[in-house]
């Protein structure tokens, strides 16, 4: 089944094909967003690899040279940003090719990767996934609009709580 996976970095040629597959499958990208993608991967601040199945985009992964997360930039660690792949092709080993490709990039470039995952039900699989892969969180705890949520202290359970986990 893997041979019909193909993973490659995008080009300029697929914003059009990413927004309208998207969009088909209720994952909102404006092409403006995709474009400013497509500048930041010409500018070296972005690597965004895009996945097909049986040559049908099949999913998306960025990584970002400076991650959004300051421990990480202090750090100099890139961040796995932006993991999509397409619902109807869950499960078919999609993602982890596109996690072997940026992950084969990180460790070239920079000797190590981190991710930031979020904590409800939705990212369930993500979760698994990087344990899987040998992602171990950073110690800073679950993290809520770049600030480490304290004991006792109420968040919303939303795409903002996080835990970001490392991986060398």
């Amino acid at each position: 089944m893997n041979d019909i996976i193909q993973i490659r970095q995008m080009t300029s040629d697929d914003i059009e094909t990413i927004h309208l597959v998207f969009k088909h499958n209720g994952i909102d990208r404006s092409v403006e967003d995709i474009m400013e993608c497509w500048e930041e991967n010409q500018s070296g601040e972005r690597v965004t690899l895009l996945a097909f199945y049986d040559n049908q985009l099949a999913g998306s992964l960025h990584l970002l040279s400076t991650s959004y997360y300051p421990p990480f930039v202090d750090q100099g660690i890139p961040e796995i940003n932006d993991f999509n792949v397409i619902g109807p092709l869950k499960r078919l080993g999609i993602g982890n090719k596109l996690m072997d490709g940026v992950e084969k990039i990180a460790f070239e470039k920079f000797g190590k990767v981190g991710v930031g995952v979020g904590m409800h039900h939705y990212y369930g699989p993500a979760q698994r996934l990087y344990a899987k892969r040998g992602y171990v969180p950073d110690g800073r705890g679950l993290i809520y609009h770049n600030e480490v949520v304290m004991p006792f202290v109420n968040v919303c359970v939303d795409n903002d709580l996080i835990l970001y986990m490392t991986k060398e």
